[in-house]
């Protein structure tokens, strides 16, 4: 049985639909993102499935009883979820300890049992040594630890965090991306994450879902989103990539400055017009012409960016117009003006819709 279900999930304000026909399945202890630009529904659907609003039409189910639809809702404190926003929300006047510790207090547990609990949670999250101190003493990350802790301690069924290191300078939210997962290994919590970022998404997830104007465009596993998105959308928001138009013509497809045999790419067999999505990193760059299988491209080097980690460049092929983005390692030096080989592996052109 699964953990988490929503079936055909709305919601509606007015004639503008905030979320449309959403369905989900989770699996027990199994962790899975809302990913999306701003507006596209995912916050909105993290406050139906936590109980702060009820669903326009559909449902959702935990443990196979029905927990949300439009006619009724199991309300929050009811629903043995804890959730986690991106404001923190801890208590300023309490101390690390005291904030861990408040939902014990509020189930009755017993002191002795409270603070084993909170003591044991705050190793766990390499707390322990400022269990004393208040939130105005601790930094973001420190404050965004104090917030998982708080959630886990109280072992609930459901982990909900709704942009939660949004706040945090981008070093740190490498490192609590890291943390999060490395929590969730532990307690096992069966997690749904919105974020706007796609590094968090990555990281953190077993599934993502990619959301986009209140609907789904693909659920799969970050590797298989980005190695084989099936829309535009998807293949622009996972990452960077080119966008090759070719129009099939017999055997052949045609793009701009360069050809293939439509028998050797995905989705070509039937002809018109074709788009596909062609990674920087998929692409190799050479002062000779390759011997092998793959396409090669005479082309020149139009611009190009010193990223540290790479380089990013911009490759015109000879005969077209428009440039493809290439990246290579931060050896492979090539100066702008300079004829070069692109070598494309028709298998690294993913067609999207």
């Amino acid at each position: 049985m699964s953990k988490l279900v929503l079936k055909n999930v709305a919601k509606r304000y007015g004639a503008f639909e905030a979320v449309s026909d959403f369905s989900l399945e989770l699996a027990k202890g199994e962790f899975v993102s809302l990913l999306g630009p701003s507006g596209c529904g995912k916050t909105t659907t993290l406050r139906m499935i936590a109980g702060f609003m009820p669903p326009s039409a559909g449902s959702i189910e935990m443990d196979g009883k029905q927990i949300s639809s439009a006619s009724g809702v199991v309300p929050p404190e009811h629903r043995r979820m804890s959730m986690i926003f991106q404001s923190y929300a801890i208590w300023p006047n309490m101390t690390v300890g005291e904030n861990v510790g408040f939902g014990l207090q509020i189930r009755k547990l017993s002191r002795a049992e409270i603070d084993r609990r909170v003591d044991k949670i705050l190793d766990v999250v390499q707390m322990r040594n400022l269990k004393g101190r208040y939130p105005a003493e601790l930094s973001g990350g420190q404050q965004q630890r104090v917030a998982l802790a708080r959630a886990i301690v109280v072992e609930p069924e459901v982990l909900l965090l709704d942009e939660p290191l949004s706040n945090l300078d981008a070093n740190l939210r490498e490192e609590m991306r890291f943390e999060i997962r490395r929590l969730h290994d532990e307690f096992k919590i069966t997690t749904v994450y919105v974020t706007h970022d796609q590094s968090e998404a990555m990281v953190t997830s077993d599934r993502i879902v990619v959301m986009n104007k209140g609907k789904i465009e693909q659920i799969d596993a970050p590797h298989v989103l980005y190695g084989r998105p099936r829309s535009r959308f998807v293949a622009g928001f996972i990452g960077r990539t080119n966008f090759v138009e070719g129009m099939g013509q017999g055997g052949e497809v045609r793009f701009d400055g360069f050809s293939a045999a439509a028998s050797s790419l995905e989705g070509a067999s039937g002809g018109g017009k074709l788009l596909y999505s062609l990674r920087p990193q998929a692409i190799g760059l050479s002062t000779q012409r390759g011997n092998g299988p793959d396409l090669s491209v005479e082309a020149e080097i139009v611009d190009r960016s010193y990223l540290g980690e790479y380089w990013d460049y911009q490759v015109r092929p000879l005969g077209g117009s428009k440039p493809l983005r290439v990246s290579t390692a931060p050896t492979a030096v090539f100066e702008v003006g300079s004829r070069v080989w692109l070598e494309i592996a028709p298998s690294a052109m993913v067609r999207v819709e």
